[in-house]
C-alpha cells in the first residue's frame, strides 16, 4: 500500500513537471520576422543581410552575408537541423562555414517558419 502511494505521488509530480515545461515552451510566431538586414548574435557591429532559410528534409540552409563596421563584406552559409513545432519548423543547433573557407563555428541564432514567415530568435547577449 505505502509503495503504490509513493508511486503515485512520484506520478503526480512527473505530470507537474512535463506540464510545466509544456506551458513554459516559448512562443516561436511571438518572433519578429526576420529583417533584410539585422545584428549578428556576436555583436561588434557585424551585420547580417540575405538570409533566407530552406527547408529541405531535415535540414533548413541559407547563404548570407556579412558586413563589418569598416566596410568589409563577406559570403558565408548555415545549416541547421530542421525540426517541426507549433505549426511550422523550429531551425536550431546552426553550423555556419565562410565561403572561403576561413572561419566555421556555430550560432546560438534560431529560426522559425510558418506560413512563408522566416521569424528570428531574440539576440541575447
Amino acid at each position: 500500500m505505502r509503495a503504490s502511494i509513493v508511486i503515485g505521488a512520484a506520478l503526480v509530480l512527473t505530470a507537474a513537471i512535463v506540464s510545466n515545461a509544456v506551458f513554459a515552451q516559448e512562443n516561436y510566431d511571438s518572433w519578429e520576422p526576420i529583417k533584410p538586414l539585422f545584428e549578428s548574435t556576436g555583436g561588434g557591429g557585424v551585420m547580417i543581410g540575405g538570409y533566407n532559410p530552406v527547408v529541405a528534409g531535415a535540414k533548413c540552409a541559407t547563404d548570407f552575408s556579412t558586413h563589418e563596421p569598416n566596410g568589409n563584406v563577406s559570403w558565408a552559409s548555415v545549416e541547421f537541423d530542421a525540426v517541426p513545432t507549433q505549426g511550422g519548423v523550429l531551425c536550431v543547433n546552426g553550423k555556419w562555414r565562410s565561403k572561403d573557407g576561413g572561419a566555421s563555428g556555430t550560432t546560438p541564432f534560431r529560426v522559425f517558419i510558418k506560413d512563408g514567415v522566416k521569424r528570428g530568435s531574440p539576440i541575447e547577449r
